[in-house]
């Protein structure tokens, strides 16, 4: 169980901080006789209530000293092999990655798409929207994951990442 002030990877909203372990007054579909996590996204904006024993993905921010071998590990984590021209099956594929909750997984299809997309501009073509929402959407879990970690504003994330490596 995390603990109120605890900074957790909730599913696909990203980074959260636990604001407080309670039966929430006011909320209909709450049931009294469980305990929610109040949690504030740390990158977005709201309030979550959501169950202490949810299926939800959960877990703990890695640690600063996570993130810095993690950083030092990025040129060797290679992208992915994957190939399709159906697009249903590559945001399956890309889905399956984001959903990992893995930071090595988002490293490997932010490079996979970042490759693609390098690729596709030097043919004087147009990225592929799905891979723009999905490298998007892995770039953002990342780096707040790493912001939070390092304690560094999430805007800086990608410099501090560059002058690392």
């Amino acid at each position: 169980m995390f603990q109120k002030g605890d900074y957790i990877i909730y599913g696909n909203t990203g980074v959260c901080q636990v604001e407080d372990i309670c039966t929430p007054d006011g909320i209909s579909a709450a049931s009294n006789d469980k305990l929610y996590y109040r949690l504030t996204p740390v990158y977005g904006q709201g309030t979550i209530y959501i169950p202490v024993d949810t299926s939800i993905y959960m877990r703990p921010v890695i640690s600063r000293e996570q993130a810095l071998q993690l950083i030092s590990d990025i040129p060797a984590i290679q992208a992915d092999t994957f190939c399709s021209r159906d697009q249903r099956i590559l945001a399956e594929h890309y889905k399956e990655k984001i959903h990992s909750h893995e930071c090595e997984t988002l490293i490997q299809l932010i490079k996979t798409l970042y490759q693609k997309t390098q690729t596709v501009t030097k043919q004087r073509k147009r990225p592929c929207q799905t891979d723009l929402q999905y490298m998007k959407k892995a770039e953002e879990l990342l780096h707040g994951e790493i912001s939070v970690a390092l304690g560094i504003p999430l805007e800086k994330v990608p410099d501090y990442i560059s002058q690392t490596i």
